[in-house]
């Protein structure tokens, strides 16, 4: 019970910080699982896209309320061709060729240090810009690209691809109003599809691919609040915050896994 708990106010506050900016939080609750709850590798991806798939409603549903999604569908389309087979890639390469946990902070590290600095560095005036066919040129060019290469890592690391979409877009030029959105819907949708491909190949594998159903619904449950109350907070916060908000929590993540990988 005890366990359950922690999950669900994990979930619950993780979720409520993070949602403004179009994170479910499933980067931030990975630590969470493997220190506090003791879900074992490489359990804990199935885990974290149950958490979101069970979270991410609630701020959808606000989302749509405000009809955020207008302006933004189209970007949502194009990042989910590739998301999806990028995530049923990164599921079994998670499963078969890399079950073990180093391989995840690594990853961390490699792809949010580098992000946290593009978002945390002064930017040039104009360099913000709220109109989806307006990518920035290194996303453009090769936008599906880009996008199955963070649903690859999403499958590995079990996050959906949204805490990576998010910053990498917002970093590019684009407004967290424009990407929280989309980011958030192409994380549930590419969730659900990373979580049936688990389910599957639970059966070829010995080690426990299944989720965590308990500490993943109550980490859910926890996050479908949080979402609701972080899309609720996110007009109540400048631009300028939500950035720098998005930069500090990348670089939190990728220092503290930096650290555990060194030690």
């Amino acid at each position: 019970m005890t366990e359950l708990l922690v999950a669900f106010a994990a979930g619950l506050v993780i979720a409520t910080l993070t949602t403004p900016v179009g994170i479910s939080g499933a980067v931030f609750l990975l630590p969470v699982q493997l220190q506090l709850l003791s879900v074992s590798s490489p359990q804990v991806t199935p885990t974290n896209l149950l958490y979101n798939i069970v979270s991410a409603p609630g701020a959808l549903w606000k989302f749509h309320r405000r009809r955020a999604f207008t302006g933004s569908a189209g970007l949502t389309v194009r990042l989910l061709t590739g998301t999806v087979p990028g995530v049923l890639l990164g599921a079994g390469v998670r499963v078969f060729l890399a079950p073990g946990e180093d391989v995840v902070r690594l990853l961390a590290v490699a792809l949010l240090a580098p992000i946290s600095y593009s978002l945390l560095r002064p930017r040039r005036p104009g360099g913000v810009t709220s109109n989806p066919g307006r990518l920035p040129a290194w996303i453009s060019s090769h936008q599906r690209t880009a996008a199955f290469v963070v649903g690859v890592v999403g499958g590995v690391y079990g996050i959906g691809g949204g805490s990576l979409l998010s910053p990498l877009l917002v970093a590019g030029g684009l407004t967290v109003g424009l990407v929280a959105p989309a980011a958030l819907a192409t994380t549930w949708i590419t969730s659900v599809v990373g979580a049936i491909a688990f389910t599957v190949l639970a059966r070829f594998s010995t080690d426990p691919v299944s989720p965590a159903w308990g500490i993943g619904l109550a980490c859910g449950l926890g996050g479908l609040i949080g979402g609701y109350l972080g899309v609720v907070l996110q007009p109540r916060i400048p631009e300028r915050g939500l950035r720098a908000g998005l930069g500090v929590a990348a670089l939190v993540v990728s220092t503290l896994y930096l650290v555990q990988l060194l030690v």
